[in-house]
């Protein structure tokens, strides 16, 4: 029969492989999942041998999951007095971090895109001029402008959705459970 401290270990063990299985989506691997698992549950800052006894795994996988970690900006590195040692503590806030991490992500599309789009749209427009253009292929040309057209409203209606996360105004639409209280 378990004990309360087995049930407790257990009921952590469940939330951390579900974070592993999830970190996909911040474009990190299980390991990094399980080490910030680890770290969501603990109550203070910990180094990188902490967390490797903790998880039993090398210092050096946890120093390349922390930067990972970091990079993603899933956790600090914070400071305290006498430990001369990094360490690490999970931001609490993850409404902050999904909006950080996907907005960065989201607006690197934008940029990738409307690049496209625009450079696209130029050498359409050009070759419309050309001397030698036939019925057939202006129609497949001002097609393609329009559909360009159309991704380029898309993409400015996502840049517009970027915005609401960053300034917070898509919590005037979803609210945070704490403030429908």
């Amino acid at each position: 029969m378990m004990d309360a401290y087995e049930k407790l270990e257990k009921s952590r063990k469940r939330i951390t492989e579900s974070i592993a299985q999830n970190i996909h989506l911040y474009g990190l691997p299980p390991s990094a999942g399980r080490q910030f698992g680890m770290m969501f549950f603990e109550d203070h800052p910990l180094t990188l041998d902490d967390m490797s006894a903790e998880l039993g795994m090398s210092k050096t996988s946890m120093s390349t999951s922390i930067r990972s970690l970091s990079e993603a900006k899933l956790v600090d590195r914070v400071w305290e007095r006498g430990v001369r040692k990094d360490l690490y503590e999970v931001k609490d806030d993850w409404y902050q971090i999904f909006v950080d991490m996907f907005t960065v992500k989201w607006r690197r599309a934008v940029s990738l895109h409307t690049a496209a789009i625009r450079k696209s749209m130029a050498e359409l427009k050009e070759l419309k001029k050309a001397d030698d253009i036939t019925d057939e292929l202006l129609a497949i040309i001002e097609s393609d402008i329009e559909k360009l057209l159309y991704i380029r409203e898309y993409y400015d209606w996502l840049d517009r959705l970027i915005d609401a996360f960053e300034d917070h105004k898509i919590f005037d639409l979803v609210p945070r459970l704490e403030e429908d209280a």
